[in-house]
């Protein structure tokens, strides 16, 4: 019976560790720029490739913003439930190769993501070589 007991609460434990070191859920973006918190992304995987859509906005007056400067098939369509985080794949313990848009101004970069702790997320864009970019730090919603 302790074998049992000890065995369940070891997969228990391994199981919320893994979890944890996932970069799949919910993430609260911080502006890079101003250091408030813009909205938060579902980060989900589809055919093994990672994606991240919009699921809240948090500024106040931006509920119903549109992207007026996207391009395509995005260009005038509301922010909250856009895919912004495109085709990242997994290679040790980043996601890369990917695009992300920023839905401000429009553009899409490349992107990679890492995380940087169980909790806080590293995202990064950027044109031709990542050193050329910007970075932000996303924080993993608690529910």
């Amino acid at each position: 019976m302790k074998k049992t007991v000890l065995s369940l609460l070891l997969f228990s434990l391994i199981a919320i560790s893994t979890h944890a070191q996932s970069v799949l859920g919910k993430w609260k973006t911080i502006d890079d720029v101003t250091g408030k918190a813009k909205s938060i992304v579902e980060i989900y995987e589809q055919d093994g490739k990672v994606f991240g859509k919009i699921v809240k906005i948090l500024t106040p007056g931006r509920e119903n913003a549109v992207c007026d400067q996207c391009e395509g098939d995005k260009k005038d369509k509301p922010i909250l439930g856009m895919v912004i985080l495109t085709g990242l794949e997994q290679d040790g313990d980043e996601w890369e190769d990917g695009e992300i848009l920023d839905p401000n101004n429009g553009k899409t970069y490349s992107c990679y993501i890492t995380l940087e702790e169980p909790d806080k997320l590293k995202v990064r864009g950027y044109i031709g070589f990542s050193l050329i970019g910007r970075t932000q730090y996303w924080y993993r919603v608690k529910e």
